[in-house]
C-alpha cells in the first residue's frame, strides 16, 4: 500500500511540443495507465493512481503547431489549424489541469516557487511547485515564427503577411537553414508564379548541421527543380527600399561580392535562436543560456532539489538536431522519471529512472510537394509520397495532434485507490 502524499504540483512552463508530451504522458501514469507514448514503458500499468496538479505557464495563449510556420504564415487555412486556444485542448480539460497565460520571471530552486507575471490580469504571483518541467524553448525571430501571442491576432498578422508576399513582384528568402528552404520552397508551391529567390552566405544549404552533403545537395537540387534561384556563397550586406507606392515595395540587395539585385519583398530566415531561460538561476545554464541536465532530464550541476527540477526540449544543452520529435520524446521521458521520483517519496525505495541516449542527426523537410530526410540508418530519402507520409497537407499538423491525443477528451475515473486522497 502506497503512503498517502498531498496533491503533487507539477508546474510546466512552456506549452508546446515538449511541455504537453511531459504533461499528458506523466497525467496517464498518475492514472494508473500506460503512458500514451509507450514505446520506452516497461511491465504493465501502474497499479495505483497518484494525486496531481499540473499548472502549464505559457507566453501564447494556446498550443502553436511550430513545424508549421514556413507555410501556415503565407495560408490562411492552415494557419487557423496550427493555433490552438489551451481551453479549445480537450485533452486538459479538466480541473486537475490548469494554463496560465504569462511569463515567468524567476524560479527560486531552493524554495521551489516559480514568479509567474499573468498576461490577463497583469499581477505577478509567487506559485509553489513540487516538481518543476523547463519546455520553454528558444526565442526566433519574426517570420520564422509569429510574434502574436493570441491566436486572434496571430491569424490577423497572417492575413497581413501573406498580402504582403502575394502582392510582391518576387521575393528573396536570406538564409538557407531548414527555415529558409522551406519557406522558398512552401511559397513557390502556393504562388508558382512568383519569382522567388534564396540566398545563403556559405556554399552549401543547411551548412551549420551536422548532416552528409548527399542532403545538402539533394535539398539544392529539389529547390532548383521546383524553379527557385539559388545563390549561395553570397551574404546580403545592405537592404533598401528604393520605391513605395501605396503597400508595395521594392527593396534593393547588395552581396558580399558588389552585385545588386531588386525584390519586391524580403523574408529574413537568418535569426539566431536564443534560450527563453533568463527567469532560471545562471548556475543552470551554460554560457549560451541553455539549460544543463543529466541525462536523467534533470538539472545538472550543484542545484538545490536537482531530482525535482527538469529540462526538456530546445532549451536544453543536449546534443542533436532541435526536433519536435525529440522534444516529445525528452517530454516522454521527463513523465516516466518524475512518475518514478513520486513513487519513491510515496513508498520508499529507489526511483527507475530512464536515461536519454545522445540524439542522432536526423532530419524531415517539406519541400513543397516533396520531402528531403535523413537518418544514419536510412540515409538521405525523398520524393513526394514521402511528403504525403511525413507531412500530409498540413505539414504534419494533425499527425502530432494525435501524435499527443489532444482531441481526445481527458480521461478521469474518480479517485479509486488514489494515493493522496
Amino acid at each position: 500500500m502506497l503512503a498517502p502524499t498531498p496533491p503533487f504540483r507539477v508546474m510546466i512552463i512552456g506549452g508546446s511540443y515538449g511541455g504537453l508530451s511531459a504533461a499528458l504522458n506523466l497525467w496517464d501514469l498518475t492514472q494508473a495507465r500506460l503512458p500514451r507514448f509507450n514505446y520506452a514503458y516497461d511491465g504493465p500499468p501502474p497499479s495505483q493512481k497518484i494525486q496531481i496538479q499540473t499548472t502549464i505557464v505559457d507566453e501564447r495563449d494556446g498550443y502553436y503547431h511550430l513545424i508549421g510556420s514556413p507555410k501556415s504564415l503565407l495560408c490562411e487555412k492552415l494557419a487557423s489549424e496550427s493555433w490552438t486556444r489551451f481551453q479549445d485542448i480537450p485533452a486538459i480539460q479538466s480541473p486537475h489541469f490548469k494554463t496560465v497565460q504569462g511569463t515567468v520571471s524567476k524560479v527560486d530552486c531552493a524554495a521551489k516557487v516559480a514568479h509567474i507575471l499573468n498576461t490577463n490580469t497583469g499581477a505577478t504571483t509567487a506559485e509553489p511547485y513540487d516538481f518543476l518541467i523547463v519546455a520553454s524553448g528558444v526565442r526566433r525571430s519574426y517570420p520564422t515564427v509569429p510574434q502574436s501571442l493570441r491566436r486572434d491576432d496571430y491569424l490577423e498578422e497572417v492575413k497581413k503577411h501573406s498580402g504582403r508576399v502575394r502582392k510582391a513582384p518576387g521575393v528573396v528568402v536570406i538564409g538557407g537553414g531548414a527555415v529558409g528552404v522551406e519557406m522558398a520552397a512552401e511559397l513557390k508551391m502556393l504562388e508558382p508564379d512568383l519569382g522567388v529567390t534564396l540566398i545563403h552566405s556559405r556554399d552549401r544549404l543547411l551548412s551549420s548541421e551536422p548532416l552528409p552533403n548527399d542532403f545538402a545537395q539533394r535539398v539544392l537540387a529539389t529547390l532548383r527543380e521546383d524553379g527557385i534561384d539559388v545563390i549561395l556563397g553570397q551574404r546580403v550586406v545592405n537592404t533598401v527600399a528604393i520605391d513605395s507606392e501605396g503597400e508595395t515595395r521594392v527593396w534593393r540587395l547588395t552581396l558580399s561580392d558588389g552585385r545588386e539585385m531588386t525584390t519586391g519583398h524580403v523574408l529574413s530566415a537568418v535569426s539566431r535562436c536564443i534560450p527563453t531561460s533568463t527567469y532560471l538561476p545562471e548556475e543552470t545554464l551554460d554560457e549560451q543560456g541553455y539549460v544543463k541536465v543529466q541525462p536523467t532530464l534533470q538539472f545538472a550541476g550543484d542545484i538545490p532539489h536537482a531530482d525535482c527540477h527538469y529540462a526538456i526540449g530546445d532549451i536544453t544543452a543536449w546534443p542533436g538536431i532541435k526536433r519536435c520529435g525529440g522534444a516529445m520524446h525528452m517530454g516522454h521521458y521527463c513523465a516516466l522519471n518524475i512518475h518514478q521520483k513520486m513513487l519513491s517519496l510515496c513508498r520508499g525505495g529507489s526511483p527507475n529512472f530512464k536515461t536519454l541516449a545522445a540524439s542522432p542527426a536526423v532530419i524531415g523537410l517539406a519541400l513543397g510537394k516533396k520531402a528531403v530526410t535523413y537518418t544514419p540508418d536510412e540515409g538521405t530519402r525523398y520524393g513526394e509520397e514521402l511528403s504525403k507520409t511525413l507531412f500530409g497537407e498540413d505539414m504534419a499538423n494533425q499527425s502530432c495532434r494525435d501524435y499527443l491525443k489532444l482531441p481526445e477528451a481527458c480521461q478521469y475515473e474518480g479517485p479509486n485507490e488514489l494515493i493522496g486522497e
